[in-house]
C-alpha cells in the first residue's frame, strides 16, 4: 500500500505551524491509539502512520528534508523498522497517558509547563458614613486602613535580603505534580512548595516569608458632591497587597449617608415637612423654609390645606453622575393650635358659630360635607 502523505495523514495544510500539527496529533493520536482499539490491526498501521507522520513533522529539520524529498528521505529508516519510522509502539513515541496529560494539561492551563502565578491581592471595603450636607456638597476625609502590603525589607519575595526563592526540586518550579492511575494524569498542587513553585530556605525576618505584612495606611480620598447611599468609590490597587510581587487589590468605599433632621432624599430631590399655622393656612402669607443653603421665603396662598405640596426648583441635589439639580418639594401640614387661654378659645368658639351648621356651614368646610355624605351614602348602600 503506498504511503499517504504526512500532511493528509494528520488532516493539516502544507503551511500548517507547529502549534496546528500538534493538536492534530493529539487529536488524531487519542483516536486510533491500540490501547483504545485493542486488538484491531487497521487502527493498529493508522495509528503508525499518525505516528511516523508527527515525528517527521514536529522535527523542523526533518520537516524541511520531507518537504524537500518526500518520503524518500525517510526510506531506509523505515525499512529498517526502527529510528523515527512506523516501528513498535514504545520506540521513541509518546504512550497513552503522556497524550491524555497533554491533552487536559493544554485544556486545563498547561499541564506539567505550567507555572505558578502570583495571585493578585484582596480587594477592600470601607464603610463609610456621612451626614446630608456633607454628601450634597462632597469632601475629602481621611481613612485609616488595616490591610496586608508588601514587605519593603525583601520587596515581596519573602527571602531575607541579600537571598532569593530557589525553584523547587519536587516540581521543578511547575506548583504542580502530576499522578498517573492507567490512562488518566491528574495534577495536584505540590506539597513542597504549595503551588508557589519556589521555596524559600531562608525567609525574611520582618514578613517571615510571606512577602506582606500588616500594616495600617492613611489615605485621604475626596467624596465627590451628590453621592447617596449605595454609591461605591472605586480606588485602584489601594487593596491587600499581591502575593509574590503581584499586584495590589482595590479599595471601595462604600457610601452611607445618615437620616437627617428635616429632610429626606429621594434621588436629586430633597422632601420636607413645614408647620403652617391654622391662621396662616387660612389667610394666606409668607412662611420661611429651610433649604441646604439657607432660609427662603415661600408664598403660602389663602385657604391652603395640610398635604399641599410646594416646589423649590434646583433646591435640591447636584447628581454626581449627570450634574442635574434636583428640586426641594416642601408639604404644607397645618398646625392646630394647642395651649390656649380662655379668651382664644372664646373667639374660636365664636368663630365656630358664625360658619353656622350644616348646608350653611358645608361652604366654609367643602371637605367636611363630602366625607360625610359619602359617610351616608356607604351606610345607605349597606341596608338596601
Amino acid at each position: 500500500m503506498a504511503t499517504q502523505d504526512f500532511y493528509q495523514v494528520l488532516g493539516v495544510s502544507k503551511d500548517a505551524n507547529e502549534r496546528d500539527i500538534k493538536k492534530a496529533y493529539k487529536r488524531m493520536a487519542m483516536k486510533y491509539h491500540p490501547d483504545r482499539t485493542k486488538g484491531d490491526k487497521e487502527m493498529e498501521i493508522k495509528f503508525k502512520e499518525i505516528k511516523q507522520a508527527y515525528e517527521v513533522l514536529s522535527d523542523p529539520q526533518k520537516r524541511q528534508m520531507y518537504d524537500q524529498y518526500g518520503h524518500e528521505a525517510f526510506e531506509q529508516a523505515r525499512q529498517g523498522g526502527g529510528g523515527h519510522g512506523a516501528g513498535g509502539f514504545g520506540g521513541g513515541g509518546a504512550d497513552f497517558a503522556d497524550i491524555f496529560g497533554d491533552v487536559f494539561g493544554d485544556i486545563f492551563g498547561g499541564g506539567r509547563r505550567q507555572q505558578a502565578r502570583a495571585q493578585r491581592g484582596a480587594d477592600l471595603r470601607y464603610n463609610l458614613d456621612l451626614s446630608l450636607e456633607e454628601a450634597v456638597r462632597g469632601k475629602t476625609v481621611e481613612l485609616e486602613i488595616p490591610t496586608l502590603v508588601e514587605c519593603g525589607d525583601c520587596g515581596g519575595s519573602g527571602a531575607k535580603k541579600g537571598s532569593k526563592p530557589q525553584t523547587c526540586g519536587h516540581c521543578h518550579g511547575a506548583g504542580q505534580i502530576q499522578m498517573r492511575q492507567g490512562f488518566f494524569a491528574v495534577q495536584q498542587t505540590c506539597p513542597q512548595c504549595r503551588g508557589k513553585g519556589t521555596i524559600i530556605s531562608d525567609p525574611c525576618r520582618t514578613c517571615h516569608g510571606q512577602g506582606r505584612k500588616e500594616e495600617t495606611k492613611t489615605l485621604s480620598v475626596k467624596i465627590p458632591s451628590g453621592v447617596d447611599t449605595g454609591d461605591r468609590i472605586r480606588l485602584a490597587n489601594e487593596g491587600e497587597a499581591g502575593e509574590n510581587g503581584a499586584p495590589a487589590g482595590d479599595l471601595y468605599v462604600q457610601v452611607h449617608v445618615r437620616e437627617h433632621p428635616i429632610f429626606a432624599r429621594d434621588g436629586n430631590n430633597l422632601f420636607c415637612e413645614v408647620p403652617v399655622s391654622f391662621t396662616k393656612s387660612a389667610l394666606g402669607g409668607d412662611i420661611e423654609v429651610p433649604t441646604l443653603e439657607g432660609k427662603v421665603k415661600l408664598k403660602v396662598p389663602k385657604e391652603t390645606q395640610t398635604g399641599k405640596h410646594f416646589r423649590l426648583r434646583g433646591k435640591g441635589v447636584k447628581s454626581v453622575r449627570t450634574g442635574a439639580v434636583g428640586d426641594l418639594i416642601c408639604k404644607v401640614v397645618i398646625e392646630t393650635p394647642v395651649n390656649l387661654s380662655s379668651k382664644q378659645r372664646e373667639m374660636l368658639e365664636e368663630l365656630e358659630e358664625s360658619m353656622g351648621t350644616g348646608d350653611e356651614a358645608a361652604k366654609f368646610r367643602p371637605k367636611e360635607k363630602g366625607f360625610f355624605d359619602g359617610v351616608k351614602q356607604f351606610f345607605d348602600d349597606l341596608r338596601s
